[in-house]
């Protein structure tokens, strides 16, 4: 029971500190497209999802992309609560499974780089169906622009969310799981 509550409101943090990261950090990376901004949120998210594997991933994801979509991100609706639960869960799913079976140094490389390629490819499908269906513009016109602004956007923002979870996640996991010798 102490554990469940324990790792409950660490859940709670760290989608609170999704929620944060966004509000504090978003800028646009592609002048073309000012919609697409990078933000930390998912950073949270994965130390989550590396602590307490892909399902309480998913519930943060879940779970934070509501909050931000309510609050700091009400501009992007639906359609930017659904894009990112899509792309976010993607990499959850990908790199907490991976991360699952190897819990090694190496299988934190392979899952986030796993992630990020699933990330990308996920969004490009994503792109072509739901933006079109979301903001009116013509599928043609979303096409024209996966390879030169989407693919990139997504690489970067995955990249970065990923690097800075691999430098991060070992120095905090010790606050974040707890140590199984003091049970």
């Amino acid at each position: 029971m102490k554990n469940n509550v324990r790792k409950l409101t660490v859940m709670a943090m760290l989608a609170a500190l999704s929620v944060v990261l966004v509000y504090l950090i978003h800028f646009p990376i592609f002048p073309s497209a000012p919609y697409l901004e990078y933000d930390p949120a998912d950073i949270p998210i994965l130390v989550g999802t590396f602590a307490f594997g892909p399902v309480a991933g998913i519930i943060l994801t879940v779970v934070a992309c509501g909050i931000q979509a309510l609050t700091v991100s009400a501009a992007s609706g639906l359609y930017g609560f659904i894009m990112h639960v899509i792309a976010t869960g993607t990499i959850v799913i990908v790199a907490g499974c991976i991360y699952r079976a190897k819990r090694t140094l190496g299988g934190a490389v392979v899952a986030l780089v796993a992630g990020t390629v699933a990330w990308c490819a996920v969004m490009l499908v994503a792109n072509h169906f739901v933006t079109p269906a979301f903001t009116g513009m013509p599928t043609e016109a979303v096409d024209a622009m996966l390879l030169p602004v989407i693919l990139p956007f997504n690489l970067i923002k995955a990249g970065v969310n990923c690097l800075v979870t691999f430098l991060v996640y070992k120095p905090i996991s010790r606050y974040v799981i707890k140590n199984e010798k003091s049970k």
